[in-house]
């Protein structure tokens, strides 16, 4: 889920920005700093939205550096359990499929896929042996966030998408179809029993 997170802290301005007006040294510095920023607490940095206060600056000695008091805000995504996501199918393996969620990638183990005895193609393709359903990459899919590890550097996020109402846009779309369909004839039925 994304969020607009408000932090105040000190932040150290390399003198290679000291040219720079103080906001706008601080500024870059908040976008090497956090670029590519994760942590459990926070979620993943997308970007700085807005400095709003920027303090005195004090140099510690032996340090080239200046560090100025702020108050900034930042656009974080969190992954949260349960969650739905969007996102494009960026690569499939023999063991299942990564999907890009813009911030995050996100795997989704071959079991996990569809609702159906599923094989991997030699032409890099997910089968369902019953349903006939394919998955391959650069599909748009719609899947629930079922585990997250922040173990080591970038967050592992196992999906899902053996849930009705969850998979591939195509195959959702078709369901609805189905269902509409279905709702169709049995009010005609019912309304042929009324006369």
């Amino acid at each position: 889920m994304f969020y607009l997170a408000e932090i105040e802290d000190y932040i150290r301005v390399e003198p290679k920005l000291f040219g720079l007006a103080t906001i706008d040294a601080v500024k870059q510095q908040l976008g090497d700093t956090y670029n590519d920023y994760v942590s459990k607490e926070l979620g993943k940095v997308v970007f700085v939205v807005d400095v709003m206060e920027v303090g005195e600056g004090i140099i510690i000695p032996g340090d080239g550096a200046a560090y100025y008091k702020s108050k900034f805000k930042l656009l974080v995504w969190k992954p949260e359990l349960q969650e739905l996501v969007y996102g494009t199918v960026s690569e499939i393996t023999n063991f299942g499929a990564f999907m890009d969620m813009g911030a995050m990638q996100g795997m989704m183990h071959i079991s996990q896929t569809m609702e159906d005895y599923v094989s991997f193609s030699k032409s890099d393709t997910l089968v369902g042996k019953t349903g006939k359903k394919s998955l391959r990459k650069g599909d748009l899919c719609l899947a629930r966030i079922v585990a997250i590890s922040f173990k080591g550097g970038e967050p592992k996020i196992g999906l899902t998408m053996r849930q009705p109402g969850l998979g591939k846009l195509d195959w959702i779309q078709q369901e609805k179809k189905k269902s509409v369909k279905v709702v169709k004839e049995v009010k005609e039925k019912k309304g042929k029993k009324g006369k």
